[in-house]
């Protein structure tokens, strides 16, 4: 199989999987918990003896780092292949 015609059967198999849940945030619960534990541990790593509000806080900009970093990453991938293909 080509890889468009993988890429087509994954979405199509995505899409359906979608459908058939009816609340997508219950699905999704254990991942976004999992991911914002990992923020929280390295935030109590950085500030051991701050409050859990604080950790919150940290945590909150850690995600946020972490994802700007990751859009960063994806920008620049991006801008090399179009000059490459240039």
């Amino acid at each position: 199989m080509d890889p468009q015609d993988r890429s087509l059967r994954a979405s199509l198999a995505a899409h359906t999987s979608w459908a058939n849940t009816l609340d997508p945030s219950s699905r999704t619960a254990k991942a976004r918990a999992a991911a914002n534990g990992r923020f929280e541990r390295e935030a109590r790593q950085l500030h051991p003896d701050a409050t859990d509000e604080q950790i919150a806080r940290v945590a909150e900009h850690l995600k946020k780092a972490h994802f700007k970093r990751l859009a960063l990453a994806s920008a620049k991938a991006r801008r090399a292949k179009k000059t490459a293909a240039a």
